[in-house]
């Protein structure tokens, strides 16, 4: 169970170096779309159920 969450950890911390942007994105200027958000929903619940169901 350590191990999954450092690993999980460890990919969401080198998930920004992957990032691509178009004018009015990234830091300098950002904005949020609903498909944006619709993703990071569905990894919130992914990581919930993998947990769920490693606990198990």
């Amino acid at each position: 169970m350590k191990r999954l969450l450092s690993h999980i950890t460890g990919c969401a911390t080198l998930l920004p170096l992957l990032a691509r942007a178009h004018e009015g994105h990234g830091l300098g200027g950002t904005h949020w779309h609903a498909t944006d958000v619709l993703g990071f929903v569905i990894v919130a619940v992914l990581i919930a159920v993998a947990i769920w169901t490693l606990r198990k």
